[in-house]
């Protein structure tokens, strides 16, 4: 009998360096290190959902399948390339990098334009998992812009940046320097003192400004409707059998909606089940009580302006009804995503084993095996996932959300 390789699954920091170790700015026995787990030779490092990405053989790490990808700037390929290719790239090449923390200004912008005269210049967008994405999409497109507009050789660069510091102490110069970019100037370098504080006080400015010039009523109707929160959001409630590429998009769709501008809160169905949830079963009664636990906390989010997407299998119609009541009642938009990949799809995907434990009778109440599935009658969208891939269903989703 062949044993069973071992799995760590990573999370947003570590799939953060694994990315950058895998392509070439840190070294594989450091980031094994890092992860502070006992990994024996044979160990496969996979995402949240099982996915596997690498495999440890005791000294190197050999990648098994491409990280998951967004259809948002930060995961433009063009943009987040490897740390071997900028290396090679730059190596005969004066080039300096400017690390950006934000959308460029004026001062950026000179200083950039002086230094494209006389040798390349990289854009530095540096980039965190599940943290600031609409901020770091913000930034990439200033930076494409502002690249298009410089005359000389101005080229963006999205780099990986955990969120905690590798170990040993190696933070964001180490990386840098694993990408070949040793010259380096910070945003903030680049900046007069005048333009931080400008920076620093800017909201303020804007408060004090709108009520400098509206009387008290007006200026709060102002400030109010200029706010995010102010009108009631959106639910989004994806549905389908474990397997057939929810989540995966979910996900994907929160990454560009807050590219969007967007206000976005994620219901990882695993993590509800371990917070919200804890204690339930899978019992009919117990995945009816956990689907109105989702639908509560979407309603809220909803309530304050923002966008809950939620990606539980809810397979009974009741529980979806209720969820979409619950939006509506909130005065949400709401939208249901019936995910219908064929069942012989997300058997053939499944990495967990899940499916073949229910058809041996490991595990009860399993949906699609020993427990049913509802199909929706009244959904918004319905994509088959074995068919179309994440970036053409986030497309499609966007304009679901778009209709009135």
């Amino acid at each position: 009998m062949t044993a069973t390789p071992s799995r760590l699954v990573l999370d947003d920091h570590a799939l953060d360096l694994l990315e950058l170790a895998l392509g070439g700015a840190v070294a594989h026995a450091d980031l094994v290190r890092a992860l502070d787990a006992d990994i024996s030779p044979g160990t496969v490092l996979t995402d949240a959902e099982n996915t596997p990405l690498a495999t440890w053989d005791g000294s190197t790490l050999t990648p098994d399948r491409p990280f998951a990808v967004e259809p948002t700037p930060v995961w433009d390929p063009r943009l987040r390339r490897p740390a071997h290719e900028v290396r090679a790239q730059y190596a005969q090449t004066p080039h300096t990098a400017v690390v950006l923390d934000g959308p460029p200004t004026w001062d950026e912008r000179r200083v950039v334009t002086g230094l494209a005269t006389e040798r390349a210049v990289i854009l530095v967008v540096p980039v965190t998992r599940g943290a600031g994405q609409a901020q770091a999409n913000a930034t990439c497109r200033a930076a494409m812009a502002l690249a298009a507009d410089v005359d000389g050789s101005v080229d963006v660069l999205v780099l990986p940046s955990p969120t905690r510091r590798q170990d040993g102490g190696k933070g964001g110069e180490d990386i840098l320097a694993g990408y070949g970019l040793t010259r380096v100037v910070d945003a903030d370098e680049a900046r007069s003192a005048e333009t931080r504080e400008a920076l620093t006080t800017l909201s303020a400015r804007r408060d004090t400004l709108v009520t400098d010039l509206y009387p008290p009523a007006s200026a709060q109707e102002l400030l109010a409707a200029t706010t995010p929160s102010a009108s009631a959001g959106t639910v989004v409630l994806f549905t389908g059998l474990s397997g057939s590429g929810k989540s995966t998009i979910a996900r994907a769709l929160a990454s560009r909606l807050e590219s969007d501008g967007r206000t976005v809160t994620l219901l990882d169905g695993d993590v509800v089940r371990q917070h919200l949830s804890a204690g339930l079963g899978f019992s009919q009664h117990d995945r009816a009580l956990n689907l109105e636990r989702i639908g509560y906390v979407a309603s809220l989010v909803a309530t304050h302006g923002g966008t809950a997407i939620a990606a539980p299998i809810a397979p009974f119609a009741a529980s979806r009804a209720s969820i979409r009541d619950m939006a509506v009642a909130a005065g949400a938009q709401f939208v249901l995503v019936h995910v219908d990949t064929s069942l012989e799809v997300c058997e053939a995907r499944d990495r967990k084993g899940l499916y073949a434990k229910a058809r041996a009778g490991e595990i009860p109440d399993f949906t699609g095996i020993s427990s049913p599935y509802e199909t929706p009658t009244d959904a918004d969208l319905t994509i088959d996932a074995g068919t179309t891939d994440v970036a053409d269903a986030v497309e499609l989703v966007r304009d679901a959300l778009s209709r009135p």
